[in-house]
């Protein structure tokens, strides 16, 4: 079995070859049954674990492990780590050992600006991102390779992190700024990508201008919340999968008053790649991505750095 580092599974998934892959993915037969959720942890350190399979017409399966432990920022350390393990789908035999983290982080950043390059107006140059972990990290980065960003304002719960990702913004030549006012920088920006673990909206709806893309990838549990119901109901609203819609707290919440209607949702991740439904109509529409993660886009990066 070939085991694959942190960086050499990052040097294979370059997001010019990652976004891609995962567009592919989407439009080939994958099989993704529902992942299984479990809390672990305790009351003083929640943990939950997500068990994530699938396995597709090339003759590949995998399973990735993700564990999610919401204080480990006041640890120093990321809130998520994974173990992602691939095995041939005919004899059942592991085949290969890739960083999970990398997977995971790499993933989702790639299918959230494969998202927007159906959703978000062709000319957003300004993208404001709250939540600069692992995965906020990288989304500056994937925009890029789809739209033309030039601006990048910063937010994080952690000033440390955020000055961080600041000043290696900068570094690569991405003019980037930190957030003084956050209802500011929303209403500033083309596009608004959250990647945080919280669990109270950090964005309204109010804030945002017409004609924005609202890209919401932190909230995978019912718990969690990155938008008020605002930011949802009022925009055209996509979904990466039909599971966003039982995972997310973003979602359930406006659901169980009534705000938002389940049949006003346009489509999903694959719909879009497969030309199943509507685009963004306009230079006005405002819109949301709501994305839960699927193991198909693991399967699609893992395949990708396993077959090179």
């Amino acid at each position: 079995m070939k085991i694959y580092s942190c960086d050499e599974t990052r040097a294979a998934l370059p997001f010019s070859r990652l976004i891609p892959a995962l567009e592919k993915m989407f439009n080939s037969d994958c099989c993704v049954p529902r992942r299984h959720v479990h809390a672990v942890g305790t009351d003083e350190n929640p943990l939950t674990t997500l068990i994530m399979p699938a396995w597709s017409d090339a003759g590949l399966m995998g399973i990735k492990t993700v564990n999610i432990a919401p204080n480990n920022a006041k640890k120093a350390l990321p809130g998520l780590f994974s173990t992602y393990t691939l095995y041939n789908r005919n004899t059942g035999e592991p085949v290969a050992q890739v960083d999970g983290n990398e997977i995971t982080s790499r993933r989702t950043a790639a299918a959230s600006a494969l998202a927007a390059s159906f959703l978000a107006r062709r000319d957003a140059s300004r993208l404001t991102l709250l939540g600069a972990g692992r995965v906020g990290s990288l989304i500056p980065y994937a925009y890029r390779e789809v739209l033309p960003i030039e601006e990048v304002q910063v937010w994080d719960i952690n000033p440390v992190a955020t000055q961080r990702l600041v000043a290696q913004l900068n570094q690569d030549g991405i003019a980037a700024r930190a957030v003084v006012d956050l209802a500011q920088a929303a209403g500033w920006a083309d596009i608004v990508s959250c990647a945080t673990l919280s669990t109270e909206p950090v964005v309204k709806g109010a804030w945002l201008k017409p004609g924005s893309h609202l890209d919401l990838i932190g909230s995978f549990t019912p718990e969690m919340r990155e938008a008020d119901e605002d930011a949802i109901v009022n925009a055209s609203l996509f979904i990466d999968t039909p599971e966003a819609m039982e995972k997310s707290g973003d979602l359930l919440k406006p659901l169980s008053t009534g705000a938002l209607n389940p049949r006003l949702v346009i489509g999903t991740l694959e719909d879009l790649c497969r030309g199943q439904c509507r685009v963004r109509q306009s230079e006005t529409e405002r819109t949301v991505f709501k994305a839960v993660g699927t193991a198909l886009e693991d399967l699609a990066a893992a395949s990708l750095v396993y077959q090179g």
